[in-house]
This record gives C-alpha cells, structure tokens and sequence, in this order.
C-alpha cells in the first residue's frame, strides 16, 4: 500500500505567503522560504508552490523564489502558476522544481497536458482543479477561482488522466479556508473514477479532517495552508496521530 502524504501548500502573491477563505480576504502567511525550510526540516512529504496571480497577471511564474526555495529543501518540490508551454516547464525544472502544476492553461488548451506528459514523464504533471457547486453540480473554475466554466468536475478529471496528468490536485473552493474539513464525498467519487493519485485541498482544520479525508475521501494525500502555516496543527503530531490511527504514512 503507497504511504499517505502531508503536503503543505504555499500559495504566493508578491513575493510572500498568502492564506485566504474561499479564495478571498488573502492574509499575509510568512516569507515562503523560511517557511520552506520549516516545512522540509519537520517532516513534510512534499511541498506545493502556487503563483496564485501569475495567471491573472499575465506574467510567468516567479523563477528566482523558486530556486531559493527548491535550494532550502529536500523533498519533492511542486511548482504551479503561470505556466502555459513546455519551454515553462523546462525552466521550472532547471531552477529545482520536481513537479509542476497547471490549471487554467490546460483547460484553456487541454493538449498541453499531452505534450507536457510526453516531453517530460506523466509523474512530473499535476493538474491542479479547482471547483465549486452550482445548482448542486460541481463545475470547474478559472485564474485562481474567479472565472466559472461549463465543464464538470468528474469529466474534466477523467479527460486529464486519458491525456497523461500523473496526478491531480483538486481544491473544493466551497471547503478552502473554513477549516470544516475536505469535500470527502465528492474526492471519494474522483478516487473511484480515475486511476491517478488525488490530492485533497481545501477545508483543513483538525487532525480528525485529515484522517477523515484519508478514510472517506479515499485520498491519496492531503494538502493544507493555514492551519501549518499559523502553527495550528504540527506536522510531526499530526504524522504521530495519523501513525496511531493506522494511517500508512511516512514518519
């Protein structure tokens, strides 16, 4: 059985950590490489950088905090924001990411995820979905949260695995930031449609919602912000908990 993972997610605006509800308000969180540094000293899985304003700008991701990130840490490293080519990847990669995240540019051009997984290897390509329900239907959304699309959740993850993502990061824009736990139903019904590993975003507040995601919502791993980033939860306790609880997770 694949170890279970703890992934905290560093969502960047202007150069820092930000952390928001329902992808609003954003608050000042911390400066991104000692945040880093802390997260891959004390026992993080992996680590999540998302350019959260690269796609609304208009701009690539920020490279050079990149590499003083990937420099800092020694754990898989995933990188997404503003990324729209191959030749965007290559320069990721170079400058220490291990991974990379896309969202709206797959969306926008679903073949990139092909050209991507070709040129590079399926297990470097996460597909980011970040979703909502409307009219009880959960459908999938644009440039960090702010534009709504027609396309559907469970058909958009299917067509991303057909095309060669290695993973998907889905983030429940009606959980994130409240801290009421993951959307376990609907990332149970991904985990049974598709293949690929699923990593559960948005709605992190107890160790309880952890388990709960890993148990219910079949998740491969669970990602969080806030509740690392303000020391409400301690990745070693939350690790020990999980360990008690007979989570197959990496110590």
């Amino acid at each position: 059985m694949l170890t279970k993972r703890i992934i905290p997610c560093l969502d960047i605006k202007n150069g820092r950590t930000v952390k928001g509800v329902n992808f609003v308000d954003l608050k000042d969180a911390g400066d991104p490489v000692e945040l880093a540094k802390k997260y891959s000293e004390c026992g993080a899985d992996e680590l999540v950088f998302l350019d959260i304003s690269a796609t609304e700008e208009g701009r690539k991701t920020l490279v050079n905090l990149v590499r003083k990130v990937a420099q800092t840490i020694n754990i898989p490293f995933t990188v997404g924001g503003g990324i729209s080519s191959v030749d965007d990847v290559a320069v990721l990669l170079k400058n220490g990411a291990d991974k990379i995240a896309i969202n709206s540019s797959a969306v926008k051009r679903p073949e990139l995820i092909n050209e991507l997984a070709t040129k590079f290897g399926s297990q470097c390509v996460v597909v980011a979905i970040d979703a909502k329900q409307i009219d009880g239907k959960w459908m999938v959304h644009l440039v960090g949260g702010k534009v709504p699309t027609t396309i559907n959740l469970f058909d958009w993850a299917k067509e991303v695995e057909e095309r060669g993502a290695g993973e998907i990061l889905f983030t429940s824009m009606d959980n994130d930031g409240t801290k009421n736990g993951f959307a376990n139903d609907t990332l149970a019904k991904l985990s049974e449609l598709v293949n690929i590993p699923i990593i559960a975003s948005g709605g992190a507040g107890n160790r309880q919602h952890f388990l709960d995601t890993f148990i219910h919502g079949k998740a491969d791993a669970a990602l969080a912000a806030s509740v690392f980033h303000f020391q409400e939860i301690n990745i070693p306790e939350l690790k020990g908990y999980l360990i008690d609880k007979k989570i197959n997770i990496r110590i």
